[in-house]
């Protein structure tokens, strides 16, 4: 016997039919679990979580809507056809017929079947047969999109005892818009077999291959990989490659150890076909507050004469360190943390580009910090490892370290005197066991870190600055300043008062104290004028800072006050120098004026131009300290040099910035930088232009003029070429170059390139090859090289 059903079930009735709730929502049941089985696979490569299979809410509302239902009760059956559409719990199923079999409580969906899950996963099928407790079932023809649009499809799917779904046929990417005209993606892995063990949380792909753009480049029989409902599990991770002419080829091979959910640790073997195997160890820790990690890495190098007799590589066979880093939260504000390291040589851990300690310098300290509304805390002791290949360097010893340094500063926030107060203090002890001799000698080209003497330092700064802006009726912005800063140093010089480098000396060992008072006042008066078509602010700002003279000027080490620069972006700062080592002493005054224009067609220029003048007492920036800052600065005379900068913009594209500074008696150009730059859709280019002009007392007897230029097109979808150089006209010959070719898309990232790096020595080429390439939920693989020649161009 057979009813039909055509009452209002197109228009969405809710009905309660109870077998038809039931056996709906357990479709949509066993639809989660397929579709979460489906992408797993795709998603245990990249770590991510896929919601699987959850029970139903109890309340949960069935809403059926179809163009027939169908009960036959000889059959025991319930079909519901044409245009069928189940809503329950949040999951959509679509399909031409559903059949609801009583007896053997079986659910069968059949052509072009569809189901959207809650997260926006869809899947799709020609045909889903499953029983109504989704321990057994069949899929055909499946296809799963994700919400991170990765795609599995596979020719059926079987369920057997509630516990393994088996793919047959399956094919996986991450491709979406990277796909042939074909609709082939660029990259896909296809398995005979892809088995999900939902009690061992496993997923087991049988023979499996990888292909790009068509073309099988890997058969891998069986691997295993864990469900993504398993975030970490041990077992290897991606390998990677190396290359260079001193290590050979090297392959590495990480083992990712799940040792409890907020702790791991993870192995790393790197053969090299030259110095044999780099082992490295890894342990990570997460705790409730803050995490820590501990690193060790070694080698006994076969064949240290590989590398270049005057490398401190050639003088070790057996070779290693040990890294530690952590940070912890006190509390929302205050956070505490270390980075260290120790290794057997200078450079062990450049050489084997051990991750995260490989820098040119690393930075081992222990700090405290603390960040609130309106005030900074920071203190840290500091070490420095200088890694160099040079076994005649002894830069670890030039290099201060810092035990401690401490900066706080506070802003008060209710005003005082209608004004602005704020504090800062900074104290630092350094020390220090020899003075930095290559600044002595010509480092026209040398890359050097901060140059310093042989001495302990302790040094404490307290400052205070009040400060207040009125505006009159007219516009006109007066601001009053009040600025007061005291210092105490406490110097064991060990130099005895020599110091090569200068014509200065040290004071000795002593105690030394010294103060700062500043009285200041600014006046702006903005000028608002526009056009039909333009609108401009001119702003003449003037300057007067009164203060006495500087004192100890060279007694005492000059350690954070060595960089000086005199351009637009100093013209109207308070103190020019930029530490604590040094204070701005003597009465100035600064004048310019700064402009601002915007104009309807989408350019905006901003420009500002100016000079200081040196009014009364002593100039500090004529005065030579350890290391002679103030000296061709442009600050040196009565009359400053003049320093002007002006910047065009239109809209997203162009960008020219020009900023120089020219001699205050005939106007020639001292120091200068142009840059242009423009972004299109399909190009980009930046062109720069650098020059210094010759400061003999630096060492720098000739002009300084450097030309660079970066650039990259598009020359085909995805497909782009770039490169970079930088050339020393006054040398003539190329610092730097680089050039390289790039493919980017949705699911795959590929970077070649080949560069050449003399800047360091003009005897000596640095050579690199690098290739990278990237795939999307799988990982990223690298290879790189360095190779160094004397050979001159």
């Amino acid at each position: 016997m057979r009813v039909v059903d055509q009452r209002l079930i197109n228009q969405g009735e809710k009905r309660s039919y109870g077998a038809w709730r039931q056996a709906a929502a357990l479709s949509c049941a066993s639809v989660l679990a397929i579709a979460a089985a489906m992408t797993t696979p795709a998603l245990a490569q990249s770590g991510e979580q896929v919601g699987g299979f959850t029970n139903p809410s109890a309340d949960a509302q069935l809403l059926l809507q179809a163009d027939e239902l169908v009960y036959d009760n000889d059959n025991q059956t319930i079909t519901a056809q044409g245009g069928v559409r189940i809503d329950y719990d949040g999951t959509i199923l679509i399909a031409k017929r559903v059949i609801y079999q009583e007896t053997g409580g079986r659910l069968i969906a059949v052509g072009d079947v569809e189901i959207l899950q809650p997260d926006g996963t869809r899947t799709f099928a020609d045909e889903i047969d499953i029983t109504d407790d989704f321990r057994d079932g069949f899929v055909n023809s499946l296809r799963v999109v994700t919400t991170d649009e990765t795609r599995f499809a596979a020719e059926s799917a079987t369920r057997q005892n509630g516990e393994v779904t088996t793919f047959n046929n399956g094919i996986y990417t991450a491709c979406n818009d990277c796909v042939s005209k074909e609709g082939r993606p660029l990259w896909q892995i296809k398995a005979k077999k892809i088995i999900w063990n939902g009690e061992e949380k496993t997923v087991r792909f049988e023979r499996a291959t990888f292909e790009f753009i068509g073309i099988p480049l890997a058969k891998i029989p069986v691997f295993t990989t864990s469900d993504p409902s398993i975030k970490r599990k041990t077992g290897f991770l991606i390998p990677s490659f190396k290359n260079s002419k001193e290590l050979g080829f090297g392959l590495r091979v990480p083992y990712f150890i799940n040792l409890a959910p907020n702790r791991d640790l993870t192995l790393a073997a790197t053969g090299y076909t030259k110095q044999g195997f780099l082992g490295e160890a890894e342990y990570r820790h997460r705790l409730e507050n803050g995490v820590f990690t501990l690193k060790t890495a070694g080698i006994h190098q076969f064949d240290p004469d590989s590398f270049n007799s005057g490398y401190v590589d050639s003088t070790v066979v057996n070779r290693g360190m040990v890294g530690t880093t952590g940070r912890f939260k006190i509390n929302p504000r205050w956070a505490f943390g270390w980075n260290g390291m120790l290794q057997t040589d200078a450079n062990f851990s450049r050489t084997y580009a051990v991750e995260g300690y490989d820098g040119s310098t690393f930075q081992n300290n222990i700090y405290l910090t603390g960040l609130g509304e309106r005030s900074y805390f920071d203190a840290r002791t500091i070490y420095y490892d200088y890694q160099t290949s040079s076994t005649a360097s002894r830069s670890e010893f030039e290099q201060a370290i810092v035990l401690p340094s401490v900066d706080y500063n506070y802003t008060l926030e209710s005003p005082v005197a209608g004004g602005e107060l704020s504090f800062n203090m900074f104290s630092r002890y350094l020390k220090r066991k020899e003075e930095d001799a290559r600044f002595g000698g010509d480092t026209t080209r040398s890359n050097f870190a901060t140059p310093g003497v042989d001495a302990d330092t302790f040094s404490l700064t307290a400052e205070t600055e009040w400060k207040r802006t009125f505006i009159t009726d007219g516009g006109l912005m007066i601001t009053p300043l009040l600025h007061a800063q005291s210092n105490f140093t406490n110097l064991e010089d060990r130099t005895s008062g020599d110091l090569s480098a200068t014509d200065a000396n040290l004071g000795g060992s002593d105690s030394y104290y010294r103060g700062m008072v500043t009285a200041g006042l600014e006046v702006r008066y903005p000028i608002l004028f526009s056009t039909s078509s333009a609108t401009h602010i001119l702003e003449p700002i003037a300057q007067i800072y009164a203060r006495p003279d500087e004192s100890q000027i060279g007694l005492l080490p000059n350690e954070d006050a060595q960089s000086l620069v005199f351009d637009a972006n100093s013209l109207f700062a308070r103190d020019k120098f930029s530490g604590y080592d040094r204070m701005e002493g003597g009465t100035r005054a600064n004048l310019g004026v700064r402009y601002t224009g915007t104009f309807d067609n989408g350019w905006g220029v901003k420009a500002i131009f100016g000079q200081s003048y040196h009014l009364a007492g002593l100039n500090s920036f004529a005065q030579a300290d350890t290391f002679n800052t103030g000296a061709d600065s442009g600050l040196e005379t009565d009359r400053s040099d003049y320093v002007g900068a002006v910047s065009f913009t239109n809209g997203s594209n162009y960008s020219f910035d020009v900023g120089a500074r020219f001699d205050e008696k005939d106007f020639d150009v001292r120091r200068a930088d142009l840059a242009a730059n423009y972004t299109g859709n399909r190009i980009k280019w930046r062109v720069g232009y650098a020059f210094i002009g010759s400061q003999p007392i630096y060492n720098y007897i000739s002009d300084r003029h450097e030309v660079s230029t970066a650039a990259s097109y598009e020359f085909a979808p995805n497909w782009t070429v770039y490169g970079g150089a930088t050339y020393d006209i006054e040398n003539s010959f190329l610092d730097r170059y680089t050039v390289g070719i790039g493919f980017d898309c949705d699911c795959f990232k590929m970077r070649a390139s080949y560069s050449e790096d003399r800047s360091t020595n003009t005897d000596t080429i640095t050579k690199q090859y690098q290739l990278f390439l990237s795939f999307r939920t799988l990982g990223d693989f690298g290879l790189n090289s360095d190779e160094f020649s004397s050979s001159q161009y």
